[in-house]
């Protein structure tokens, strides 16, 4: 269980699935990851959960922003924001006659 902790909060991640040794050197200013007697795919999931862990480290000091497109192939869909900017609307998805609040 790998835990993080910055200004933007705390972020927690389980990583007992993988058969990896976590270890906090020099202060807890590096992690090193261990894998003994690893095959190809242990091998592979070291960067992997290396990766993993600097994406938590990003999150809690910089944070991430998700810009979303809406793509359409034949019915065109509308969307609009609410006048709380709390949510949005969405018309005309897959020719729905409803309209969807988000």
């Amino acid at each position: 269980m790998i835990s993080v902790t910055g200004p933007r909060g705390t972020l927690t991640r389980n990583f007992k699935h993988l058969n990896l040794d976590f270890q906090l050197q020099e202060g807890g200013r590096k992690l090193k990851v261990d894998a003994w007697f690893g095959t190809r795919k242990t091998m592979a999931a070291i960067r992997t959960a290396i990766s993993h862990v600097q994406n938590l480290i990003t999150g809690v000091t910089k944070g991430f922003r998700y810009k979303m497109r809406f793509v359409y192939a034949h019915f065109p869909i509308n969307a609009s924001i609410t006048a709380a900017n709390k949510g949005i609307e969405i018309r005309n998805f897959l020719g729905e006659k409803k309209c969807t609040s988000l």
